[in-house]
């Protein structure tokens, strides 16, 4: 047969004939026949007793495999490190039916002396990670623990096995007994964990509704969680990317952040409230002072700007973090200085505020007492820091006042009430970004029939382009352009044909209007096992 050169439409048959006929409904199976019954007898086990030659061989097979597996997971262990899967082993995951889970707990939930068992420094949120996902049970893992919250975002085909797995390494974690833990946790599943996450991140779960500083945490979150060692995968670092985009939406397009939205701005509301019972002066002429000088205190210090500060002293590890405090506000008289002077600088202020990483208590009713401090003139302490700086017992020191973050709820309340109207409009807008990760997630459930689709289509048209290109290279009067035209030609026509089947697949609108499609293109296109149909039943040979 010869192709003429003025011909390369009629090659397109030829390349799409096998991808038109897979619209029949099942052809015989490519491994029926005889060949098929061969594969199909089983082999003698045993010749006189002893084991047969295939047996054998696989037994040595399987016992080298095992052994293999045994030193990659010892060497694997050695190296503390989990493997980082491929972008192909991500979708996978994600198409298995990976649900989003949260388990955690917060201010609204638990007191700060279990929240502060549980904390862990963002420089080790990704280690806890791998810690979680190290035996399979948790297929992807992202770990957010803040002052007043610490929760575990996770993805697991088995629900019920992932979460034993997180009670399991809270419970080690913590020291706690599991029946102390889940009198303070909380757990959330599907839609749920998914409509807690972007409140989270728009600010209406903390104690101070509309904060900024939860929306920077929650994007630390996703940061960490798709680094080399981190465990986002696939679901959750689109959920919590789409936290940060929900969170940023609702600040710019409601007005709920404006006023006191910061837990420093709470403490300093909450001193300048509580001076004149504590202290007996005005707030604006209380000697003030600071522990750390991390973002909490650069915050602390904004605030009290705001109210008219003009001297405050830090105390700090070194000078260069106070220094450069010190630089950010030109306005204020900040004097510095090194832990070795704390309880001078406390026996001298009226208002010390705590915010430290330290995980020991730097202040409490044995060292005011040891240092001359206790039952002196009045003093109030307002930690902001988790795990706390300042131990309960200071609040048996008489003339002490101390607070911690449990205690900001009555300024808090103030500022909620404040809020109600932004906080509708803040859930609508949240909605809408929950509802569209959600579809996005349902979704996935189409990708390995859509992936298979495509490969089927592609090696069809491999296949057919072969013979095509092998006949036409034998006629003088085609050239290589001509040969790429009919290449483009073929792969044009199979991605238009595979556009309505792939699109409906992505529209359905339900669950199981998405299951139902899924089967009627497997059915039409011979996408299933070779050797089963639908149903266990064997399709026709």
């Amino acid at each position: 047969m010869r192709f003429p050169s003025s011909s390369v439409q009629l090659v397109a048959f030829a390349l799409t004939a096998p991808l038109v006929a897979s619209f029949s409904l099942l052809p015989l199976s490519p491994s029926s026949g005889v060949a098929g019954a061969v594969r199909s007898l089983p082999e003698p086990l045993t010749v006189g007793g002893v084991p047969s030659a295939p047996v054998m061989a696989r037994r040595m097979v399987a016992t080298n495999a095992e052994a293999e597996a045994v030193a990659a997971a010892e060497a694997e262990a050695e190296m503390g490190q989990k493997r980082k899967k491929t972008k192909e082993e991500r979708l996978k995951a994600a198409s298995k039916g990976l649900q989003v889970h949260c388990v955690g707990l917060s201010i609204h939930h638990a007191a700060v002396e279990v929240r502060e068992k549980l904390a862990i420094p963002e420089a080790d949120w990704n280690t806890a990670s791998q810690q979680i996902c190290s035996d399979g049970r948790v297929e992807e893992a992202a770990v957010l623990s803040t002052c007043n919250r610490f929760e575990i975002y996770y993805a697991a085909t088995d629900a019920r096995q992932a979460a034993a797995r997180i009670t399991e390494y809270l419970a080690e974690r913590s020291d706690l007994p599991v029946s102390t833990l889940r009198k303070n946790l909380f757990m959330l599943s599907g839609d749920d964990a998914v409509w807690h996450l972007m409140r989270v991140a728009g600010g209406l779960d903390s104690l101070v509704v509309g904060e900024g500083q939860i929306l920077s945490q929650v994007r630390q979150c996703h940061l960490h969680s798709i680094e080399e060692d981190g465990c986002g995968g696939k679901v959750l670092s689109r959920l919590l990317n789409g936290a940060v985009a929900a969170g940023k939406r609702v600040r710019s397009e409601t007005a709920i952040s404006k006023g006191s939205v910061s837990i420093s701005s709470a403490a300093v509301e909450l001193s300048e409230m509580k001076c004149g019972d504590d202290l007996s002066l005005p707030f604006s002429e209380a000697r003030l002072a600071a522990i750390g000088a991390g973002k909490m205190t650069r915050l602390l210090i904004t605030h009290l700007a705001s109210r008219g500060l003009e001297r405050i002293t830090i105390v700090n590890r070194s000078m260069a973090r106070p220094m450069e405090l010190a630089e950010q506000f030109p306005d204020v008289d900040i004097e510095i200085k090194l832990t070795d002077d704390l309880y001078d600088v406390i026996g001298r202020s009226d208002i010390v505020y705590t915010a430290t990483s330290c995980e020991d208590y730097i202040v409490s009713e044995a060292l005011l007492e040891e240092n001359g401090l206790a039952g002196g003139r009045p003093l109030m302490l307002v930690d902001i820091s988790v795990p706390r700086n300042v131990g309960e017992d200071c609040k048996n020191v008489p003339s002490v006042a101390a607070y911690n973050v449990d205690d900001l709820k009555a300024v808090v309340a103030r500022n909620t009430a404040m809020r109600q109207k932004e906080m509708i409009e803040a859930e609508t807008l949240l909605r809408e970004e929950a509802a569209a990760f959600i579809g996005w997630r349902e979704s996935l459930a189409a990708v390995p029939a859509i992936n298979r689709l495509r490969e089927k289509a592609e090696t069809h048209r491999q296949a057919e382009l072969k013979k095509c290109t092998r006949k036409l290279s034998q006629n003088e009067n085609f050239s290589e352009k001509e040969l790429e035209a009919v290449e483009r030609l073929s792969r044009g026509i199979v991605n238009k044909l595979l556009h309505g089947p792939m699109s409906h697949l992505r529209r359905s609108d339900s669950v199981d209007g998405r299951q139902a499609a899924v089967r009627e293109l497997s059915d039409m296109f011979q996408l299933g096992e070779e050797s089963t149909g639908r149903n266990g039943r064997g399709r026709r040979r």
